[in-house]
């Protein structure tokens, strides 16, 4: 089975080696057609400590690394999130 990649943005970066990234994800509601916007976060693991607030990254999922972190950095994006 692949592994699970997404993109989002840096909101948290003070533990060491760690950093939380919201993505967000558009649905449509399934009664009533409205466009929908949920975030989740997720703790990423960030070796070499060089995500910053605001930055966009691509987090791929990984085996567990603590107790709640299960992805890990791989890149970091532009703005426009390419």
């Amino acid at each position: 089975m692949p592994k699970r990649a997404y993109s989002g943005k840096v909101i948290r970066d003070r533990m060491n080696k760690t950093a939380v990234v919201a993505v967000t994800r558009t649905f449509q509601h399934p009664l009533y057609k409205k466009t929908i916007s949920k975030v989740t976060k997720f703790k990423a693991h960030d070796e070499e400590n060089r995500c910053k607030i605001g930055d966009m990254v691509q987090i791929i999922e990984s085996k567990p690394l603590s107790k709640e972190k299960r992805w890990q950095v791989i890149t970091a994006l532009d703005s426009k999130g390419r």
